[in-house]
């Protein structure tokens, strides 16, 4: 189904017991499976193989990571995806690996950067890719995100093209965007786009009013919307006394209703938990539901344009 559909959707899929749902991500060619939440790796440095396997092993099937050294470990990732397979039967195929492109500025020119940056931005992004390859130990990506827009259109669909490349050479199976807060600018990147955004991920926090715009346009246009510092920049939310009191009804946690929460907004938030305690009761997310009325309640924490 082209980009221009239906809205992301939830179907019922038999893969592990603790991952019992996933969603529709609308790649331009063929729909795809998504986990309905991810791990992200970011901040982890030399923990974040150790940390990956856990998550994996607890019920997580879809990794997020960056070709950025200066907040994450790419590498590790790879790591970890080869332990998860030699060690533990669970093979690459299973999983869902997402990572990044990150231009110039968002890099830190004293670790070694992933790229020549005197080249194109084409080739740039070429090679990333093929850095995040050697990295993750893996022949494709299931996803690829510019992880933010560039100073000027022009330049921003110099990149999209080449990720555009990538993703019609079959290397990455879906490609999207991070870090777009301008319902303008993403716009403009999907009126000149080819091959249509899969993904926005951006951080979920009043600060943007929770992106309502963008996600009423993600929602219309069948991109999936994913959610980063989810929990960290909602601790307010998180503890308030509307969810504080579901949560003691479910004899669950409150960050467990804020996941789920999320999720039946038709949002994959990112988890970046060190707690392994904390991963296995994200896991458990999805074998919940919440009243109609409890969805309510907690609608009513945010402002009233919220849907």
């Amino acid at each position: 189904m082209a980009a221009g559909g239906s809205a992301p959707g939830f179907c019922i899929i038999s893969a592990l017991a603790v991952v019992t749902v996933s969603v529709y991500l609308m790649t331009g060619t063929a729909p795809m499976a998504m986990p309905p939440m991810l791990y992200g790796t970011a901040w982890k440095a030399d923990r974040t193989s150790r940390l990956v396997v856990q998550a994996v092993l607890a019920g997580f099937r879809g990794i997020d990571t960056a070709c950025q050294p200066k907040h994450y470990n790419e590498a590790g990732v790879g790591d970890a995806l080869e332990t998860l397979a030699k060690a533990h039967g669970i093979a690459r195929e299973s999983l869902y690996v997402q990572t990044k492109f990150t231009s110039l500025a968002g890099q830190d020119r004293t670790k070694p950067l992933p790229y020549d940056p005197n080249a194109s931005l084409t080739d740039q992004v070429h090679q990333s890719v093929q850095t995040s390859l050697t990295n993750l130990r893996t022949t494709y990506l299931d996803g690829l995100n510019l992880h933010g827009p560039l100073p000027t259109h022009r330049e921003t669909m110099e990149v999209w093209r080449a990720m555009e490349a990538v993703h019609q050479a079959g290397t990455a199976k879906s490609i999207g965007v991070s870090n777009f807060y301008s319902l303008g600018d993403f716009r403009s990147l999907v009126d000149d786009a080819v091959v249509k955004p899969a993904v926005l991920q951006n951080r979920f926090y009043a600060d943007t009013g929770y992106d309502v715009e963008l996600r009423r346009y993600c929602r219309h246009h069948g991109i999936v919307y994913q959610s980063f510092w989810s929990l960290t920049a909602n601790p307010r939310l998180v503890h308030s006394d509307v969810v504080l009191a579901i949560a003691g009804k479910m004899k669950v946690t409150p960050e467990q209703v804020w996941f789920r929460f999320l999720i039946d907004l038709g949002i994959v938030p990112l988890s970046g938990t060190t707690n392994e305690q904390h991963m296995r009761d994200d896991v458990a997310v999805h074998k919940m539901g919440l009243a109609e009325d409890d969805t309510r309640r907690i609608a009513t924490l945010f402002p009233p344009n919220f849907e």
